[in-house]
């Protein structure tokens, strides 16, 4: 309800998606608490000994299931959380380059670079060639591309490395299986930020003569 975070724009559209991220661990994080509660209450059941016979046989029918699940419920908690993290990058700089295999590893690499184009574009990310050396058959020797969106980082993030295939190329005659290989960079995008300086107080100036 501040009025000066509702005027800046970027700061409502960053605040919109941190909620939907926290949005997503909640649900998880209360069904987690629930199941912990009903485990541990269970549990006091057992320990009590001067609990009603068939409360207890009823609490130590349950116990074993409610353990499982609360367990099952954090770990999954645990790995939104980590998850959440990687959702906060929402911009990346994707590097594809031809490696062993001449004009065949230039095709894997365009095949590469159609592939995320697509997957881009099914996720509704924003996709931008911002450089490329193509070569005359239509593959890549390199190209560098920027995607942005939510969730970029922890779907592309783990792409980098070395990527295989192994195929009868376009170029070859003989009809030989060859093997040619790419590799993928991803590294975030890093953040436009404002920042503003105060000449009197951030800047010591000084002044030399020869």
């Amino acid at each position: 309800n501040d009025p000066a975070v509702a005027a800046d724009h970027k700061r409502v559209a960053e605040l919109a998606k941190e909620h939907s991220r926290l949005a997503r661990i909640v649900k998880p994080y209360r069904r987690c608490k629930e199941l912990a509660a009903e485990r541990d209450e269970a549990q006091a059941i057992l320990d009590d000994a001067g609990a009603d016979a068939e409360l207890k046989e009823l609490a130590g029918s349950e116990i074993d299931d409610l353990r499982r699940r609360a367990e099952e419920a954090l770990a999954e908690l645990k790995g939104l959380l980590v998850m959440s993290e990687d959702e906060r990058i929402d911009s990346v700089i994707l590097e594809i380059r031809a490696g062993t295999g001449g004009d065949e590893a230039a095709l894997f690499a365009g095949n590469l670079l159609g592939m995320y184009r697509r997957y881009a574009e099914a996720r509704g990310w924003k996709f931008e060639v911002l450089s490329a050396g193509a070569t005359e058959l239509g593959g890549f020797r390199e190209v560098v591309v920027s995607v942005r969106g939510e969730g970029v980082w922890s779907r592309l993030g783990y792409e980098g490395g070395g990527h295989r295939v192994q195929r009868v190329p376009r170029t070859e005659s003989q009809g030989r299986i060859h093997t040619s290989a790419a590799t993928v960079a991803v590294l975030p995008e890093p953040r436009d930020i404002d920042v503003e300086i105060d000449w009197d107080k951030d800047v010591l100036e000084h002044v030399s003569r020869a």
